[in-house]
């Protein structure tokens, strides 16, 4: 996947700017807060839906203006066609358009694959298990055709059943939504176990390069719930519990996954530096894994790497997305040294309050 044309309205330090991308390697230079993370994020956002900075959506809005607004042209893999693909946010509502036409941003989403690796990533290994399991989800997403129509049946069963809980309900009702949320509940586990059964081996194999001091690496996928018995049953045995706490403490919706060492058997053992290199191992895992199903890379942002990156593990990054054919966004207020060695072709851009311009 490669991204022909990024224009950007309304986000954040930019009023109006377009640019193409090259194919291949793209390094964004500027001083701290010129707007090159935000050439990021514009990208970002027309693959999820969401920045990766914040989850608060004003936070994006130019000061002054009502709303923003992204707009791309993406080319697949062989010959499939550019797409034109945008999203504008004015207001609480988000507008998803494909070739023009208003499309829902789940749609519009499929047409888009773009991954990031950040100075928060951190976060995706030590963070809440939100993170994780959205993490998860985005590659389900792009494996399952199912996925979505799933996940919101299994969502709007369990706001049925948190708010019957709150209630005091009879038995009968919450005996139809337990039922109702153990249906959607098995298939979304099954397709996120498929999907981290595919991952994990891809994981592992990048840890085993990235950090070899701390030994073999071990990946957990945890349900949420014990799935060794019928989901069902776990509910009818913890209603008494949920009932007291007015909301359902087990499901998908408590799912996890985790990675440890022979060396560091517990998440706290690592390193901030080393928790940013798990993370970057799931990142570069779920593009591979993208890549053999779907036969097209997704595009790789790099975002200040050299934070809390050492030079030696910055070189084995860049080495790693260099082995693959992605079309990929780095950003540093310097030419990281990995990057001037790289064999490759490197098209630089200047980023200054809001405006973005190609180097010779």
């Amino acid at each position: 996947m490669e991204l022909r044309q990024l224009r950007i309205d309304n986000l954040r330090l930019f009023d109006h700017v377009e640019f193409e991308p090259a194919t291949g390697w793209n390094l964004f230079l500027g001083a701290n807060g010129a707007g090159k993370t935000s050439v990021l994020e514009a990208a970002f956002l027309l693959s999820h839906g969401r920045s990766f900075r914040t989850s608060l959506r004003d936070a994006l809005v130019r000061r002054g203006a009502t709303g923003y607004s992204v707009f791309g042209e993406l080319a697949g893999a062989g010959d499939t066609p550019v797409r034109r693909v945008g999203l504008a946010r004015s207001g609480g509502g988000l507008d998803a358009r494909l070739e023009g036409e208003p499309v829902t941003a789940g749609e519009l989403m499929r047409h888009a694959a773009v991954l990031c690796f950040e100075p928060g990533s951190h976060e995706l290994i030590s963070g809440p298990s939100e993170e994780r399991r959205r993490f998860l989800d985005w590659g389900v997403f792009h494996v399952e055709h199912d996925f979505l129509s799933i996940w919101r049946r299994y969502q709007r069963a369990l706001k049925q059943r948190n708010a019957l809980l709150r209630a005091e309900p009879s038995p009968s009702a919450l005996d139809a939504w337990d039922h109702e949320l153990a249906q959607a509940a098995m298939p979304l586990v099954d397709m996120r176990r498929r999907y981290f059964g595919l991952l994990a081996p891809l994981m592992t194999e990048l840890l085993s390069g990235l950090l070899r001091e701390l030994g073999v690496a071990r990946l957990r996928f945890e349900a949420g719930f014990d799935a060794e018995s019928s989901f069902e049953d776990v509910l009818a045995v913890q209603r008494g519990r949920d009932l007291a706490r007015g909301h359902t403490s087990s499901g998908p919706h408590r799912a996890d996954w985790s990675v440890s060492f022979e060396r560091a058997p517990r998440r706290e053992h690592l390193s901030r530096g080393q928790e940013k290199l798990c993370a970057f191992a799931a990142v570069m895992a779920q593009a591979r894994l993208f890549e053999r199903i779907s036969g097209a890379w997704p595009i790789l942002c790099l975002d200040d790497l050299a934070s809390e990156v050492d030079a030696d593990h910055q070189a084995r990054i860049v080495a790693s997305v260099a082995a693959s054919t992605a079309q990929v966004l780095v950003t540093g207020t310097q030419e990281p040294e990995a990057v001037a060695r790289l064999d490759k072709a490197v098209t630089r851009f200047h980023v200054e309050q809001g405006h973005v311009t190609r180097l010779l």
